[in-house]
């Protein structure tokens, strides 16, 4: 082996950033060392080296976007069997190694397609356009070009140059923001997304009760009940597949971003082995150090935003689940009891509901249910 490529990472991740190297140019690494970490947009994963041997190159610092496929490392010394090559521009700790990608046949002919390490993105320009954009301080991955199969020109950079000036530079978007863009982009491309909204009446809650953990067993009941919102869509060719089990995702925000760890078998468990399973995600999440597979899988979603603010919202579904939850901010408010006017305890509800999946009557039965289990003492 000569070159190092970023390893397949399980659970359809395509691309990484990288957070550290543990090792530099020069050093001799045995099989199975740690020699870099990197950050998925699930958790950060620590790689380690496929064989042993004298390290030549690195490719890529810290903050650089690669994607599976893409060269790590240069090993010295080794046989060179390695079938794939370094398209574009590649930055390394020691030097930056150029090669040339000409598209046949077509007006760009000419045109060298780099791959600029502050991004994984390609960008289409010529020598001078590059030169120009150095000269003017401008990020090529961050503009789009206008000319022939976008083809960046002069007034591309200038005008994206003169957007920075009057407004600020934009910065690429990287580890789970990255990923959490592209996850709505392609929900709103994918799911016809319908939203039901009530309130709770939740006056007969004991003092002290963990709105959380009522929500949970409310979604379970509400899932064994109603189970045509507990299930996975495939779009691409009108499959829908119910599931017995309800695996919960629960959205967890975070300064780097928006998590969603997944609480398995809520319906089976009891409320104390729950809290104590939704504490440990928690606490994976924050350190950063919550297994992949914890992060893949639910079957239906809870967002309880309220514990922030907001009282109704539109919560997205990713695919292929069909159904999220949104709890918005309890509130007192004036209710009519017996005729009289009384102040009761509300909770806001937000159900959406992916309308190819089902049906209007379905999602409202399956609300329903969770409000009549919430509503008890």
């Amino acid at each position: 082996m000569r070159y190092f490529k970023l390893p397949d990472l399980g659970e359809g991740l395509q691309e990484a950033e990288i957070v550290e190297w543990h090792i530099k140019a020069g050093d001799t690494v045995e099989e199975d060392q740690v020699i870099l970490s990197v950050e998925t947009a699930k958790a950060i994963v620590e790689v380690p080296s496929p064989c042993s041997g004298k390290v030549l190159t690195l490719f890529g610092d810290a903050g650089d976007q690669v994607h599976v496929g893409e060269p790590l490392l240069e090993y010295a010394d080794a046989h060179d069997d390695d079938s794939g090559t370094v398209v574009g521009e590649v930055k390394t700790g020691s030097k930056d190694v150029q090669t040339e990608d000409f598209i046949i046949g077509s007006p760009a002919q000419n045109v060298t397609e780099h791959a600029d390490s502050r991004d994984s993105s390609r960008v289409l320009a010529t020598p001078l356009i590059k030169a120009l954009a150095k000269r003017l301080n401008v990020d090529l991955t961050q503009v789009t070009g206008s000319g022939s199969l976008g083809l960046i020109t002069a007034d591309d950079v200038e005008k994206a140059a003169q957007v920075r000036d009057d407004f600020g530079s934009a910065h690429t978007l990287k580890g789970v923001r990255r990923v959490m863009a592209k996850s709505m982009a392609r929900a709103h491309a994918e799911v016809v997304g319908v939203t039901l909204y009530d309130d709770v009446d939740i006056h007969a809650w004991k003092k002290g009760e963990d709105p959380t953990m009522r929500l949970i067993g409310a979604i379970g009941v509400a899932c064994k009940e109603a189970p045509q919102l507990n299930a996975w869509f495939d779009g691409s060719n009108l499959s829908l597949r119910l599931i017995d089990r309800v695996d919960l995702g629960i959205a967890v925000d975070t300064p780097e971003g928006l998590f969603v760890p997944v609480l398995r078998d809520i319906a089976g468990r009891s409320a104390k082995d729950l809290r104590k399973g939704l504490n440990n995600l928690r606490d994976a999440v924050n350190s950063r150090k919550i297994p992949p597979q914890e992060m893949s899988g639910a079957t239906i979603t809870l967002s309880n935003f309220g514990t922030i603010a907001g009282r109704y919202a539109n919560p997205v579904i990713v695919p292929p689940t069909v159904a999220i939850l949104g709890a918005g901010r309890m509130r007192d408010e004036v209710v009519a009891v017996e005729g009289k006017p009384v102040i009761h305890r509300m909770l806001p509800l937000s159900l959406t509901f992916d309308h190819r999946a089902a049906s209007g009557g379905e999602a409202g039965r399956f609300l329903a249910i969770l409000m009549r289990v919430l509503a008890q003492p």
